[in-house]
């Protein structure tokens, strides 16, 4: 199926425009489509505005709260804990983000737990939230059952993702954002939607046998085996139990049960540099820890090594000026009248 090239505004409009004719507020709206965008323009399509037809599914079931009353309430010196009242994960999230940052520039730190939330994107854009304030970022979010743990052949954690922003003085910031299965499950999406098949490692069928064809994935496999299925717990802990949601098999699943509210959980922390070093002296051995790892000779097969985040950081900046590549049954659904 062929790509359509659509512009960053362009698209950012026809994502909000769709979600606020489905009784999405304005200024949610906005803010939902900037963050989907932000995944396209970094190559994460199983992130970005594929999502869209599955948010308004959603809204118009009544599995979200298109209105909600956001609070915050601080539990201590540097914490506090975000309701989002079953609105969107992607505006609660900025909020809490936000949060966050405020306390970690009064503070030095600041950590945020979030309740009462829903699916809430692509995490690189609240760690860069907080990286453009030149604090360090940290991001954790649970999902539905999806993977299987390590020796397991039915899902109990979702693909719980993780990610960590840190900013620099000349380079741009290292951004680390990775599920903690070996892909997220909005890729398999996306090999669905295009015809293409998957590698054998990503997911498993019915009967827990890997599976390159991604009609037939049932659950995902964890990365690295053990590490992938001890950090997808350990993100359960911090973005479930810790902040009082529900946990693994317990979570509300994405897809089905559109009409019920998704108690999701989320956990958000800014560090504040100066606090531990002068910051101007951070800043400046990030850029030569980068520039150090750019000097290294690549292995056989590459052109040059990289930090996290930065392929995807190039892809932005190529398709900012050049435009992203939207599968034509996705811009279809944004350009069409209901």
């Amino acid at each position: 199926m062929a790509d359509v090239i659509v512009f960053f505004e362009e698209l950012k409009e026809l994502c909000a425009k769709k979600l606020t004719k489905a009784g999405v507020k304005p200024e949610h709206a906005e803010i939902i489509a900037d963050v989907l965008v932000h995944a396209d323009l970094r190559g994460v399509s199983s992130h970005g505005v594929l999502r869209t037809e599955h948010y308004v599914k959603r809204v118009k079931a009544g599995g979200i709260n298109c209105d909600p009353n956001i609070t915050v309430k601080e539990t201590g010196p540097v914490t506090a804990v975000v309701d989002g009242n079953d609105g969107f994960g992607h505006v609660i999230s900025k909020y809490a983000m936000e949060y966050a940052i405020k306390l970690a520039k009064e503070k030095g730190v600041g950590m945020v737990g979030v309740v009462n939330s829903s699916h809430c994107g692509a995490l690189s854009y609240y760690v860069r939230q907080a990286a453009s304030e030149n604090l360090i970022g940290m991001a954790m979010s649970h999902t539905d059952k999806v993977v299987v743990p390590f020796g397991g052949a039915r899902p109990f954690f979702g693909t719980n993702p993780i990610a960590y922003g840190f900013p620099a003085r000349k380079n741009k910031p290292v951004i680390l954002d990775m599920a903690t299965s070996n892909v997220a499950f909005g890729k398999v999406l996306h090999a669905r939607e295009t015809g293409k098949s998957i590698p054998a490692d990503w997911g498993v069928d019915e009967n827990g046998k890997p599976t390159t064809n991604p009609h037939e994935v049932q659950a995902l496999l964890p990365f690295a085996g053990a590490k992938g299925y001890g950090l997808a717990m350990t993100v359960d802990i911090f973005s479930g139990i810790l902040v009082g949601a529900a946990f693994g098999p317990h979570i509300v699943p994405m897809y089905g049960d559109y009409d019920k509210k998704r108690k999701l959980g989320h956990f958000y922390c800014a560090i504040n540099p100066a606090m531990f070093t002068d910051l101007q002296s951070f800043l400046e051995n990030m850029d030569k820890m980068i520039d150090e790892i750019h000097e290294i000779q690549p292995a056989e097969g590459f052109e040059r090594v990289m930090v996290p985040g930065e392929p995807e950081q190039l892809r932005e900046e190529e398709r900012m000026k050049n435009g992203i590549p939207v599968p034509e049954s996705i811009y279809n659904y944004l350009t069409q009248d209901e």
